[in-house]
């Protein structure tokens, strides 16, 4: 979390030196935007590269030994992919039922309960997601 907090500023300065510097020679900095994405993907190819040709730690391999029966990160991950695909599409449902409730109360006002309800329904998707993680965690 510290290093989060210690970047960000970091990074802040960074896109707004970034951003004069195209206002004022674009081609300039657009190389070195490109020269700058391209050294980071250098690193993240060397650090992928030593991390898969690395042998498991005597910490790793001691925590696997006791709990090899145990798949709690899976299904950590697979709690978290329920969650937020859930939730974009329930947030993808809803504005589109949602607009169309409003168009469709604008001409009849008595459609409110109707609509929402509709709405509601739309909303339901994210429960549905949420249950599947509580689920999955509890597995965990």
């Amino acid at each position: 979390m510290l290093a989060w907090l210690i970047g960000l500023p970091v990074l802040v300065l960074v896109a707004m030196g970034v951003g004069a510097e195209l206002r004022r020679r674009p081609r300039r900095a657009l190389k070195l935007v490109t020269a700058l994405n391209l050294s980071l993907l250098v690193g993240a190819g060397v650090l992928v590269v030593l991390a898969l040709s690395a042998g498991p730690s005597a910490a790793a391999t001691a925590a696997t030994a006791s709990t090899s029966a145990s798949f709690g990160g899976q299904a950590l991950i697979g709690a978290a992919i329920a969650v937020a695909g859930s939730s974009i599409a329930a947030g993808i449902a809803v504005a589109y039922t949602g607009s169309s409730a409003l168009a469709a109360m604008s001409e009849r006002p008595e459609m409110f309960g109707r609509a929402m309800v509709i709405v509601g329904l739309a909303e339901g998707i994210a429960i549905y997601g949420l249950v599947v993680a509580i689920m999955l965690i509890g597995k965990a």
